[in-house]
């Protein structure tokens, strides 16, 4: 059983090269029953453990919360839907997340509410996937359910996970972590914590870790500092420079580079609405 967990485990760069999202929503929740049915016969097993979180988060964002974007303007009550289940996965990830976070380093949950810093700092480098999926799947069910306090007391400790994680590598995932803190920081007003300068800082980083070969920190910019910037040349610049991008250049980020570029569209759509002038 811990074989075939180790194999599906390590399966999601099958889903990461492929070209066609549409397939990969129809196959994932597959995947994902399947890596929970393994969970319920080997519940301490870190690779599936980290499997269920990336996958059930990557999977709320790209096939739900998205959609629930695309959607909003035409069938409002669908949009809503997909939000909520959106929500519901995003939480479950969290679920996982913190579980095997929890596996990686025992007594971290407890220490985390009491002594953030010493609790963070036992986590090393090997463990930066399972402490970014965390806090993405952490942020992204904090980000769809702002009216729950409780939960929403919680974004000190994402952004501490974060932290960490990019204390440890900050060229994970070709600087997927600067992409959380450009929607982080450019997400806020300077009365709240968030900064401009910081956000852009982010995506310049995002971008040399990367080679100028991912889109999404460029459409994470534009769509959260440009637009609340109203820079509509920046934005639209952003947004083409995402969509000139060949999704066939880093195999392994094909799929995220298309999802990127799908949102680039529709952004570019909705110019005249995000812009007054």
């Amino acid at each position: 059983m811990n074989r075939l967990g180790d194999a599906l485990a390590e399966g999601s760069s099958v889903y990461a090269t492929d070209d066609d999202p549409d397939l990969v929503g129809q196959a994932l929740p597959f995947g994902l029953k399947t890596i929970e049915g393994l969970l319920a016969e080997s519940p301490r097993h870190k690779g599936l453990l980290l499997a269920a979180t990336s996958g059930f988060t990557q999977y709320a964002y790209a096939f739900l919360q998205s959609e629930a974007d695309f959607a909003e303007d035409t069938d409002f009550a669908r949009a809503t839907a997909y939000r909520e289940r959106a929500g519901r996965l995003y939480r479950r990830a969290l679920s996982y997340g913190l579980r095997g976070l929890e596996e990686v380093r025992p007594g971290f949950l407890v220490l985390l509410r009491t002594d953030k810093r010493t609790a963070l700092n036992r986590f090393k480098k090997a463990d930066v996937p399972q402490l970014y999926w965390t806090a993405m799947a952490w942020g992204a069910a904090i980000s769809l359910n702002k009216t729950d306090s409780e939960l929403g007391a919680d974004l000190p400790q994402v952004e501490a996970l974060m932290q960490r994680a990019l204390e440890l590598d900050q060229s994970f995932g070709q600087g997927a972590i600067y992409d959380f803190f450009i929607a982080y920081e450019g997400g806020r007003p300077a009365a709240g914590g968030g900064s401009v300068d910081r956000a852009r800082e982010s995506l310049e980083r995002a971008l040399r870790f990367s080679g100028g070969q991912r889109a999404a920190p460029l459409v994470s910019f534009a769509e959260t500092v440009d637009v609340g910037l109203q820079d509509r040349a920046e934005f639209e610049k952003l947004l083409n420079q995402a969509l000139a991008i060949d999704v066939n250049a880093v195999p392994e980020q094909r799929l995220a580079n298309v999802i990127a570029q799908r949102r680039a569209k529709w952004l570019l759509t909705r110019k005249d609405r995000l812009f007054l002038e």
